[in-house]
């Protein structure tokens, strides 16, 4: 079975959520962080004061920062090397659509994914809810919330104690269509 998860979160710049201002990945590989990357990303258009109070990236601090289609050369081996994994990954996977489509990059027409909320409201109903930073607190692991390499982390640690609870990788895994911005209906998510 597959054991290469790479975990990621992206941080977008306003409420259009087309674009990305950070971007984070971390490497879960047989239950330990082999790898870790994060960025900040010029996103090419405004800041809504809402995001940025949220994440703490201003205009200022992405001025200099690479585009999405510089980092793309480093995102996208890293992303093929495994399956991808966010925490309510189908808002994440839609950003990242998004910003190919706007980039008029081609990538794959749907990706395999995981999805942590989804697995931790399956094997934690108890909880009030499923946020990632309250099952950081819930398992006691660090996080700085809405931080992009600190929330991949926290994703990729997050899925080892879900999988140490008994949590079976494969049979949450979905497929994201990147075209239509949407996961496929199970038994239509067989591999293209």
């Amino acid at each position: 079975p597959m054991n290469r998860y790479i975990a990621f979160d992206v941080e977008t710049p306003n409420g259009k959520n087309d674009r990305i201002s950070a971007i984070g990945v971390t490497v879960l590989e047989n239950g330990s962080i082999t790898e870790r990357f994060s960025s900040l990303v010029n996103p090419e258009t405004w800041f809504d004061i809402f995001n940025t109070a949220l994440t703490g990236i201003s205009p200022a601090d992405t001025a200099d920062a690479p585009t999405f289609p510089e980092l793309w050369q480093l995102l996208r081996p890293l992303l093929d090397s495994g399956i991808p994994v966010a925490h309510n990954a189908p808002f994440d996977l839609s950003v990242l659509a998004k910003c190919l489509f706007f980039y008029k990059i081609r990538w794959h027409p749907s990706v395999p994914y995981l999805c942590t909320c989804r697995m931790a409201r399956a094997l934690l109903p108890e909880l009030p809810d499923h946020r990632l930073n309250t099952l950081c607190t819930y398992f006691n692991f660090p996080i700085d919330h809405h931080r992009a390499a600190s929330d991949s982390d926290a994703c990729a640690l997050l899925l080892g104690a879900l999988c140490s609870l008994g949590a079976e990788p494969v049979s949450f895994e979905r497929r994201y269509d990147l075209t239509a911005r949407r996961t496929l209906p199970r038994g239509k998510d067989t591999l293209s």
